[in-house]
Protein backbone atom coordinates (compact mmCIF):
# COMPACT_ATOMS: atom_id res chain seq x y z
CA UNK A 1 0.00 0.00 0.00
CA UNK A 2 1.19 3.47 -0.72
CA UNK A 3 1.23 5.97 2.56
CA UNK A 4 1.97 9.33 1.85
CA UNK A 5 2.60 12.96 3.52
CA UNK A 6 4.71 13.42 6.37
CA UNK A 7 2.41 12.90 8.95
CA UNK A 8 0.94 9.74 7.77
CA UNK A 9 4.16 8.39 7.10
CA UNK A 10 5.09 8.62 10.99
CA UNK A 11 1.35 7.58 12.32
CA UNK A 12 2.40 4.38 10.51
CA UNK A 13 6.03 3.89 11.54
CA UNK A 14 4.57 4.56 15.41
CA UNK A 15 2.28 1.76 14.84
CA UNK A 16 5.20 -0.57 14.26
CA UNK A 17 4.88 -0.99 10.38
CA UNK A 18 8.32 -1.18 8.72
CA UNK A 19 8.35 0.54 5.15
CA UNK A 20 9.18 -1.86 2.24
CA UNK A 21 11.11 1.89 0.88
CA UNK A 22 10.62 5.39 0.62
CA UNK A 23 10.53 8.58 -2.14
CA UNK A 24 11.48 11.95 -1.44
CA UNK A 25 11.60 14.98 -3.31
CA UNK A 26 13.96 17.08 -1.72
CA UNK A 27 12.80 20.54 -3.53
CA UNK A 28 8.94 19.23 -1.95
CA UNK A 29 10.63 17.88 1.57
CA UNK A 30 10.65 20.20 3.99
CA UNK A 31 10.90 18.10 7.28
CA UNK A 32 13.45 15.06 7.29
CA UNK A 33 12.65 11.24 8.10
CA UNK A 34 14.96 8.93 9.70
CA UNK A 35 14.97 5.70 8.34
CA UNK A 36 17.78 2.93 8.63
CA UNK A 37 17.76 -0.22 6.69
CA UNK A 38 15.00 1.19 4.24
CA UNK A 39 15.29 1.67 0.57
CA UNK A 40 15.56 5.72 0.15
CA UNK A 41 14.73 6.63 -3.28
CA UNK A 42 15.30 10.17 -4.05
CA UNK A 43 13.48 11.73 -7.53
CA UNK A 44 13.15 15.38 -8.72
CA UNK A 45 9.44 17.55 -8.07
CA UNK A 46 8.04 16.97 -11.10
CA UNK A 47 8.56 13.19 -11.09
CA UNK A 48 7.15 12.89 -7.70
CA UNK A 49 3.77 15.40 -8.55
CA UNK A 50 2.94 13.05 -10.95
CA UNK A 51 3.62 9.95 -8.30
CA UNK A 52 1.55 11.75 -5.74
CA UNK A 53 -2.45 11.70 -4.83
CA UNK A 54 -2.31 15.23 -3.43
CA UNK A 55 -2.92 18.54 -4.82
CA UNK A 56 0.29 20.35 -2.72
CA UNK A 57 2.81 17.08 -1.71
CA UNK A 58 4.84 17.42 0.86
CA UNK A 59 7.55 15.38 -1.03
CA UNK A 60 7.19 12.25 1.43
CA UNK A 61 5.64 8.76 -0.07
CA UNK A 62 6.17 5.21 1.38
CA UNK A 63 5.64 1.96 0.26
CA UNK A 64 4.49 -0.79 2.80
CA UNK A 65 3.17 -3.79 2.69
CA UNK A 66 -0.49 -4.45 3.54
CA UNK A 67 -1.17 -5.73 7.38
CA UNK A 68 -2.07 -8.62 8.87
CA UNK A 69 -5.29 -7.81 11.10
CA UNK A 70 -7.90 -9.81 12.07
CA UNK A 71 -11.26 -9.38 14.58
CA UNK A 72 -9.62 -11.68 16.86
CA UNK A 73 -6.80 -9.58 17.52
CA UNK A 74 -8.35 -6.55 18.64
CA UNK A 75 -7.63 -5.59 22.47
CA UNK A 76 -10.76 -4.15 23.90
CA UNK A 77 -10.71 -1.66 27.17
CA UNK A 78 -13.40 -2.58 30.38
CA UNK A 79 -16.00 -0.74 28.83
CA UNK A 80 -15.47 -0.90 24.90
CA UNK A 81 -16.66 1.49 22.27
CA UNK A 82 -16.47 0.05 18.92
CA UNK A 83 -17.37 1.38 15.62
CA UNK A 84 -18.58 -1.01 12.65
CA UNK A 85 -18.69 0.80 9.35
CA UNK A 86 -20.95 -1.01 6.74
CA UNK A 87 -20.58 -0.71 2.73
CA UNK A 88 -18.69 2.72 2.73
CA UNK A 89 -18.23 3.23 -0.21
CA UNK A 90 -16.14 6.42 -0.55
CA UNK A 91 -12.73 6.62 0.83
CA UNK A 92 -13.61 10.15 2.44
CA UNK A 93 -16.69 8.89 3.90
CA UNK A 94 -14.00 5.84 5.83
CA UNK A 95 -11.21 8.72 6.19
CA UNK A 96 -13.44 10.82 8.28
CA UNK A 97 -14.82 7.92 10.10
CA UNK A 98 -11.10 7.00 11.24
CA UNK A 99 -10.66 10.45 12.57
CA UNK A 100 -13.97 10.67 14.67
CA UNK A 101 -12.53 7.45 16.24
CA UNK A 102 -9.04 8.74 16.79
CA UNK A 103 -10.39 11.69 17.93
CA UNK A 104 -12.98 9.83 20.69
CA UNK A 105 -10.01 7.10 21.21
CA UNK A 106 -12.57 4.34 20.50
CA UNK A 107 -11.31 0.65 20.76
CA UNK A 108 -11.74 -0.06 17.20
CA UNK A 109 -13.32 0.60 13.63
CA UNK A 110 -14.14 -2.61 11.70
CA UNK A 111 -15.34 -2.37 8.57
CA UNK A 112 -17.91 -4.72 6.95
CA UNK A 113 -18.71 -5.71 3.35
CA UNK A 114 -16.80 -2.69 2.43
CA UNK A 115 -17.02 -1.31 -1.29
CA UNK A 116 -13.90 0.52 -0.62
CA UNK A 117 -10.72 -0.98 -0.32
CA UNK A 118 -9.70 0.54 3.42
CA UNK A 119 -5.77 0.23 2.39
CA UNK A 120 -6.35 2.54 -0.67
CA UNK A 121 -4.39 5.82 -0.72
CA UNK A 122 -6.94 7.89 -0.14
CA UNK A 123 -8.63 6.83 2.71
CA UNK A 124 -4.73 6.68 4.08
CA UNK A 125 -4.89 10.49 3.13
CA UNK A 126 -8.74 11.29 4.43
CA UNK A 127 -7.70 9.64 7.49
CA UNK A 128 -5.08 11.52 8.21
CA UNK A 129 -3.29 9.04 9.07
CA UNK A 130 -5.31 7.65 11.89
CA UNK A 131 -6.00 4.69 9.72
CA UNK A 132 -2.68 3.59 11.96
CA UNK A 133 -3.16 5.03 15.17
CA UNK A 134 -7.03 2.94 15.85
CA UNK A 135 -6.80 -0.75 15.26
CA UNK A 136 -8.89 -1.19 11.59
CA UNK A 137 -9.97 -4.52 10.61
CA UNK A 138 -12.11 -5.78 7.79
CA UNK A 139 -14.87 -8.52 8.93
CA UNK A 140 -17.84 -10.06 7.01
CA UNK A 141 -21.02 -9.17 9.04
CA UNK A 142 -21.61 -12.98 10.79
CA UNK A 143 -18.12 -12.96 12.18
CA UNK A 144 -18.91 -9.51 12.95
CA UNK A 145 -22.07 -10.24 15.20
CA UNK A 146 -20.71 -13.43 16.38
CA UNK A 147 -17.51 -11.84 18.09
CA UNK A 148 -19.87 -8.63 19.32
CA UNK A 149 -22.17 -11.48 20.97
CA UNK A 150 -19.23 -13.08 22.56
CA UNK A 151 -17.64 -9.62 23.51
CA UNK A 152 -21.10 -9.03 24.98
CA UNK A 153 -20.80 -5.69 23.30
CA UNK A 154 -24.72 -3.97 22.40
CA UNK A 155 -24.96 -3.23 19.08
CA UNK A 156 -26.82 0.92 18.64
CA UNK A 157 -27.34 1.46 14.65
CA UNK A 158 -28.21 4.95 13.31
CA UNK A 159 -31.84 4.74 11.31
CA UNK A 160 -33.87 7.68 10.12
CA UNK A 161 -37.16 5.11 11.31
CA UNK A 162 -36.16 4.55 14.74
CA UNK A 163 -37.91 5.97 17.55
CA UNK A 164 -35.40 6.24 20.04
CA UNK A 165 -33.19 9.33 20.09
CA UNK A 166 -29.23 8.80 20.35
CA UNK A 167 -29.13 11.00 22.90
CA UNK A 168 -32.14 8.75 25.02
CA UNK A 169 -29.91 5.66 24.28
CA UNK A 170 -27.10 4.40 27.07
CA UNK A 171 -23.52 4.22 26.00
CA UNK A 172 -22.50 4.14 29.23
CA UNK A 173 -21.98 0.40 28.96
CA UNK A 174 -19.62 -1.71 26.08
CA UNK A 175 -21.63 -0.70 22.98
CA UNK A 176 -21.03 -0.84 18.88
CA UNK A 177 -22.20 2.36 16.96
CA UNK A 178 -23.32 0.79 13.42
CA UNK A 179 -23.18 2.83 10.67
CA UNK A 180 -24.24 2.63 7.04
CA UNK A 181 -26.05 0.24 5.14
CA UNK A 182 -28.63 -1.23 8.06
CA UNK A 183 -28.42 -4.64 8.39
CA UNK A 184 -30.82 -6.22 11.12
CA UNK A 185 -29.36 -9.38 11.98
CA UNK A 186 -26.63 -6.65 13.49
CA UNK A 187 -28.45 -4.35 15.57
CA UNK A 188 -30.04 -4.55 18.56
CA UNK A 189 -31.10 -1.06 19.27
CA UNK A 190 -32.15 1.65 16.25
CA UNK A 191 -31.41 5.11 17.63
CA UNK A 192 -32.11 8.07 14.87
CA UNK A 193 -30.79 11.61 15.15
CA UNK A 194 -33.23 14.70 15.11
CA UNK A 195 -33.83 15.79 11.67
CA UNK A 196 -35.62 18.98 11.38
CA UNK A 197 -35.62 20.05 7.70
CA UNK A 198 -36.38 18.19 4.21
CA UNK A 199 -33.64 15.55 4.33
CA UNK A 200 -34.29 12.27 6.40
CA UNK A 201 -30.29 11.78 6.98
CA UNK A 202 -27.00 12.75 7.54
CA UNK A 203 -23.78 12.48 6.07
CA UNK A 204 -22.63 8.65 7.21
CA UNK A 205 -19.26 10.15 9.02
CA UNK A 206 -21.43 13.35 10.45
CA UNK A 207 -23.45 10.81 12.04
CA UNK A 208 -21.26 8.82 13.24
CA UNK A 209 -18.86 11.68 14.85
CA UNK A 210 -22.86 13.00 16.41
CA UNK A 211 -23.03 9.58 18.14
CA UNK A 212 -20.06 8.63 19.13
CA UNK A 213 -19.22 12.10 20.49
CA UNK A 214 -22.78 11.41 22.52
CA UNK A 215 -21.61 8.46 23.78
CA UNK A 216 -18.03 10.00 24.85
CA UNK A 217 -20.32 12.91 27.03
CA UNK A 218 -22.00 10.18 28.53
CA UNK A 219 -18.92 7.70 29.95
CA UNK A 220 -17.11 11.15 30.87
Amino acid sequence: MLVEGYDELNFALASGLQPQSLLTAPDLATQTIDISKTELLTVSRSVFEKISYRDNPDGWLGIFPIPKVSIEGIKLSTTPLVIVAESIEKPGNLGAILRTADAAHVDAVIVCDPLVDIWNPNVVRASRGTLFSVPTVEAENSAVLEWLRAKKIQVLAASPSADVLYTEARFDQPAAIAVGTEDKGLTDIKVKIPMMGKVNSLNVSIATALITYEAIRQRS
